[in-house]
């Protein structure tokens, strides 16, 4: 009879070791390795390899010019912002991970979606609610004349069962680190456990050509929780983000076989679901900040989707001794450079005063060509004068002060332009070539910070 034996496997890059280390010999990683029990096998099974006759008939070989592609025919899943993250729609025999933190939305996102589509066979599988707990939520959604299938099992043995005898058209498995299977001896939720259920349904995927949607937790450092090989298996990586204490909410796409990975779907949570958010830049800019300072509207552009934001910057007398600096929304270590920027290039001493940086809305943007509304926002706080409404920018700062070029100019111009804004300060040259005339933006064109505050507190 074979014997148990423990192992100390890497959650991040799934390497085994006969002892706990402190850092991970094939990855790098720091404190992944976990314990897990595994059957020992006989030395024999594991020396030889041999194959059955149907093993060797299975196998064949194709020559790449003689296999015919096609377009993979996609599923509307009835949302817009969803279609788009997927790359226009839902690939049949695809496997989508859904990641994101605790009460974030990721259920309500999946439930709500799948109440939409009256005409495919759906088949939920939930292994942290009961049926009344996910009927509750379907009336709140509004979803109670749907025929989605609901089954409240955690062995994969029994999921895959009902699922080859109603033979569905999407099925969902909320989540995957819940899900077990009775072919290996670990705790549930365990790198062993999401790495061989994961794999299990990905062949059941492909075979029935069944697109199939796990829902996963994430650990505290922002990752998806289990093993790192599991982003890996699946077709396409979604990460549900935002902060709990707004409304808003962004879906992005880190991984996808069969689309683009810039795109970026935004829903805003309400009593009654989330909502497609289809033009985000009315809903993040503050109608009446006429004549507040520390205020000022950047022209971002998050996937290759173009939004203006308003950038909210206080700077005041240091109360200790040792200044503040905080950011929401932005990073505080680039916020820090921006400040000696202001300091060394502007001439402006920011040393001992306290600086609060706040992107509206909750979000948290990293394009770069939010820089210049992060001083002008910082500045105007700090002279106490109001920028003008009707004025947005976008720029990159450069260490010597310069405003350097930024990606996609054209798009975040007419996106101020059918807003209604009157001007937009842009870097210089940065739409060269290209006819001003079309625009009925009054464009400005600064190549120092220098410049752009002269046009802004002149």
């Amino acid at each position: 009879m074979a014997k148990n034996k423990t192992v100390y496997v890497c959650s991040n890059c799934g390497a085994d070791s006969p002892k706990w280390q402190g850092r991970c010999p094939s990855c790098g990683e720091w404190n992944t390795f976990v314990e897990e029990v595994v059957p020992q096998t006989s030395s024999s099974s594991s020396r030889h390899l041999s194959f059955s006759p149907e093993q060797k008939n299975r196998i064949s070989l194709q020559a790449l010019r003689d296999i015919q592609a096609e377009d993979e025919p996609r599923i509307d899943m009835q949302d817009a912002e969803l279609n788009r993250v997927l790359g226009g729609g839902l690939v049949k025999g695809s496997l989508v991970l859904i990641g994101g933190e605790p009460g974030i939305g990721k259920s309500t996102l999946v439930l709500q979606t799948i109440l939409k589509l009256k005409a495919l066979k759906v088949l939920y599988v939930s292994g942290e609610e009961s049926y009344k707990q996910l009927k509750l939520r379907a009336d709140r959604l509004a979803g109670t004349d749907s025929d989605c299938q609901i089954l409240c099992e955690t062995n994969l043995e029994q999921i895959l069962l009902q699922a080859s005898k109603i033979q569905p058209d999407l099925m969902i498995i909320d989540s995957i680190q819940t899900i077990y299977t009775e072919s290996i001896e670990s705790s549930i939720g365990s790198v062993s456990q999401v790495r061989e259920c994961s794999v299990a349904i990905l062949k059941y995927a492909k075979e029935h050509g069944v697109p199939v949607l796990l829902i996963g937790h994430i650990n505290k450092e922002g990752s998806i929780a289990g093993p790192k090989v599991l982003e890996h298996i699946v077709d396409t990586v979604l990460l549900f983000e935002g902060d709990q204490h707004y409304m808003y909410r962004i879906l992005r796409s880190i991984k996808n076989r069969f689309g683009s990975t810039s795109e970026l779907g935004i829903y805003e949570m309400c009593s009654t679901g989330l909502r497609e958010v289809n033009n985000p830049s009315e809903l993040l800019l503050t109608q009446d900040y006429d004549g507040l300072s520390g205020v000022a509207i950047a022209a971002a552009i998050e996937g290759v989707r173009p939004f203006l934001i308003e950038t909210q910057a206080l700077v005041s007398s240091a109360v200790y001794g040792t200044p503040q600096r905080s950011s929401t929304g932005f990073d505080l270590r680039r916020m820090n450079m921006l400040l000696a920027v202001l300091e060394k290039r502007a001439g402006f001493k920011l040393m001992q005063k306290d600086v609060f940086l706040n992107i509206a809305g909750g979000l948290k943007v990293n394009d770069p060509a939010i820089d210049l509304a992060v001083i002008c926002s910082i500045l105007s706080s700090n002279l106490d004068m109001s920028i003008e409404p009707g004025v947005c920018m976008a720029g990159e700062v450069g260490l010597s002060g310069e405003i350097r070029p930024v990606n996609r100019i054209e798009q975040r111009v007419r996106e101020a332009e059918k807003l209604g804004f009157s001007r937009i300060l842009i870097p210089g040259n940065n739409l060269k070539g290209v006819e001003l005339s079309k625009y009925k933006i009054s464009i400005i064109q600064v190549k120092t910070v220098e410049m752009a505050f002269r046009q802004l507190f002149s």
